[in-house]
């Protein structure tokens, strides 16, 4: 099977540099049977791809450790749920889903541009070959999937527990979607600067494209958090890591690409902007995936050193060399149709949305990359920390927030003075007030969160004005109810509704980033069983110690668990029982560590407790003293080593699960001293909440149009089109 799904690659690879050629061999030749040879090479790869992604994931579900990514990724007693998973966790295994994913959405964007740019597609075709080619090279010459090990053994090293998580199956395919779909763009703006088709054809085609890759690599961002949170045991949900600014990167420029691209569309203005936000997220994604696999940057997400640093460096290069040609070249046929007219007027606020989202992108990229730079500058690698990046963004979030409740109710070209009283004055009212009732409360003690919160209700206001009126005018016209008149108003123009939408999750999440952020309290604390400590304006008990011995299906130790039963209260009144505890797995490593040893120095786990809540979380997490069990550890490495081949392997593993079982009901009986951090957060649920009304807003512009709103979009298309070829 090994030997198939590596055939499957460098058929992969030839049949990328055949459609590369046939593309553009078709293009400059004007030869469409070539153009469509090069497109259906799109497609076989994607097959090729698949056969060879589903080979690997059956290796993995059948623990076949033949396979060298199999030994050192799964093991038998990794649950059949997390073995797919697995797949992506290895170095190889992820590169091949990103070819994968990149060849499936390839396929599916040319399919449905089969018959429309005509002179564009043949190039977009070749760019995402060209992607295609150079992940299949890395996967046959470097980093092949499908390695065997000369000897297979009789079990695996397993997954990373860290990894053992819900949102793992879903967070590496959601980022590397995101990646792979900004691709789309970024090949077919290169294209369309190549044949100088720079209107606004390009864009209707590839605009879902790109907005499904923001929602997907934002879902991924959203799902990172959360196994942040959760599974981490630090207590935060963005420590600003190299590669978690990786992900962040390209998807602040892609958001302020779908603005830009609305202006296009409207006013055939920021031509430059467009193609140039595009180039640079295409090239970001590219960098994000980079970052995890080179290991030049220090990072509890990457995969270490490796050899795929200079590839990946050459591809970068060229794409940004190729990109400031290409617009440096066509620059003439990228000016502006029409100039701004006003500083108030949408197409301003616009812009300067973009501006500030760009900012936030510099800032992101000068902070992650300022070890490199500090070391080709001073020869010392030096490091920037939350408070530096926090120094920057808080008030370019602060300014973006606030331009994204004025963009949508201020008027295209230039707003009047009545255009602004009628549309300002219920949102600023909405603002002040909040402001005046937070005041009152205290908040003032934390400007920035108080501005924060006050620019949320102006966003909130400012759409909840535009759905009052849309519903308002809609139900006059129709004589729906209020909940059909919204169904039909956001049916009628999912663009805009979905748009305001976003606006209205972005608020609220950040809101929650703030409040979070602000007004957290949280304490380091050891304590023993019946000791407290107060946090937050709660009293927390540490009521008692927990042990427990999990094991898998077949009766192998999966992992062994101290924890603690932990009472929370607030003012005298019980407000939840919470039971963290710590999960320590094996180590293979039984001649170094010991037969008893082994078990608590492999991987470690957190499982928090957790109270979440729409006001507040309360968080725990809690570390044991196991090194108060190492005299009785010790011993019990002696007896196992002495006794070594003297008695049978049954009775020994026998013997040894009585051992370890009595080491778990010792840690209940005599408890060592615990370490604690606890923490109270207020709003963290409105993150999680805003996230989902940002994605619910996703969806309802990516949801397909009526045929009536398609009808009056093509009318548009060929309105604009028609404008582009006049001026031609």
């Amino acid at each position: 099977m090994a030997t198939v799904g590596r055939a499957c690659l460098i058929l992969a690879l030839a049949v990328a540099a055949y459609g590369i050629f046939a593309s553009i061999y078709g293009a400059r030749t004007r030869r469409p049977e070539w153009v469509a040879s090069g497109r259906r090479s799109v497609y076989a790869i994607a097959a090729l791809c698949t056969g060879a992604m589903g080979i690997l994931e059956l290796a993995f579900l059948r623990s076949d450790f033949s396979f060298a990514t199999v030994a050192s990724h799964s093991s038998t007693t990794t649950p059949a749920f997390y073995k797919i998973t697995a797949v992506w966790s290895s170095q190889e295994g992820s590169l091949l889903l990103w070819v994968w994913l990149l060849s499936l959405w390839s396929s599916l964007v040319l399919f449905l541009t089969r018959r429309r740019l005509r002179q564009v597609a043949p190039y977009a075709t070749a760019v995402l070959l060209g992607f295609a080619a150079f992940f299949a090279g890395l996967l046959v010459f470097l980093e092949t999937p499908f390695a065997l090990l000369a000897t297979a053994p009789a079990e695996g090293a397993g997954l990373n527990p860290l990894l053992r998580h819900p949102s793992m199956m879903i967070h590496p395919p959601m980022l590397y979607s995101g990646y792979t779909l900004f691709a789309i763009p970024f090949a077919f703006a290169v294209g369309a600067l190549i044949t100088r088709q720079v209107g606004a054809e390009w864009i209707g085609s590839i605009r879902r494209f790109a907005l499904a890759a923001w929602f997907f690599l934002g879902v991924g961002i959203l799902l990172g958090a959360r196994w942040s949170y959760a599974e981490l045991g630090w207590g935060g949900y963005w420590g600003w890591d190299p590669v978690e600014n990786a992900s962040l990167l390209p998807w602040l420029t892609g958001t302020a690409f779908l603005h830009s691209i609305m202006i296009q569309e409207k006013r055939g203005m920021l031509k430059i902007s467009n193609v140039s936000l595009i180039l640079a997220t295409g090239t970001l994604a590219v960098m994000g995936t980079f970052l995890v696999r080179s290991g030049i940057l220090d990072s509890i997400h990457a995969f270490g050193a490796s050899t795929l640093g200079v590839p990946f460096v050459i591809l970068i290069g060229v794409l940004i060399a190729s990109s400031i040609g290409l617009v440096v070249w066509r620059r003439d046929a990228l000016r502006s149709e029409h100039r701004l007219d006003s500083l108030l007027s949408r197409e301003a606020i616009f812009l300067g949305n973009n501006i500030v989202l760009v900012a936030m992108a510099f800032v992101v990229f000068w902070g992650t990359f300022w070890p490199l730079i500090a070391e080709a500058i001073t020869g010392n690698r030096g490091a920037l920390g939350p408070p530096w990046f926090d120094r920057y963004l808080v008030p370019l979030s602060l300014v973006l927030v606030l331009l994204s409740g004025i963009g949508p109710v201020i008027a295209w070209r230039k707003a009047t003075a009545s255009n602004v009283r009628r549309n300002f004055v219920v949102p600023i009212g909405a603002a002040v007030a909040l402001g005046a009732l937070l005041l009152a409360l205290g908040v003032g003690s934390r400007p920035l969160a108080l501005m924060m919160f006050v620019a949320g209700a102006f966003v909130v206001a400012s759409v909840g004005q535009e759905f009052w009126r849309g519903v308002g005018a809609r139900r006059a016209m129709s004589g729906d109810g209020p909940l059909g008149a919204v169904v039909s108003l956001v049916a009628r123009n999912r663009r805009r509704y979905g748009g305001y939408t976003v606006h209205v999750g972005m608020a609220v999440l950040f809101v929650g980033v703030a409040a979070s952020s602000a007004f957290q309290q949280s304490r380091d604390i050891r304590m023993s069983p019946g000791q407290s400590t107060r946090v937050g304006g709660y009293d927390v008990t540490y009521v008692r110690p927990t042990s427990r011995i999990s094991t898998t299906s077949d009766g192998s130790l999966e992992k062994i668990s101290f924890g603690s039963v932990v009472d929370v209260r607030k003012d005298g009144e019980k407000v939840v029982t919470l039971r963290p505890e710590r999960s320590f797995f094996p180590s293979r490593d039984v001649q170094g560590l010991g037969p008893v040893g082994r078990f608590f120095e492999g991987e470690a786990t957190s499982e928090i407790g957790l109270k979440a809540g729409m006001r507040r979380d309360v968080w725990a997490a809690m570390s044991p003293d196991v090194e108060a069990l190492g005299p009785i550890i010790q011993r019990g490495d002696r007896v196992f080593s002495a006794a070594a081949g003297k008695i049978a392997p049954g009775a020994e593993a026998a013997l040894l699960g009585q051992a370890l079982r009595g080491l778990t009901e010792r840690y209940v009986a005599a408890p060592p001293p615990a370490t604690f951090r606890l923490i109270t957060s207020p709003l963290v649920t409105w993150i999680w909440l805003g996230a989902i009304i940002v994605f619910g807003g996703g969806i309802i512009g990516l949801w397909p149009a009526a045929a009536s709103s398609r009808r009056r979009e093509r009318a548009a298309y060929a309105a604009r089109i028609a404008q582009d070829l006049g001026r031609a």
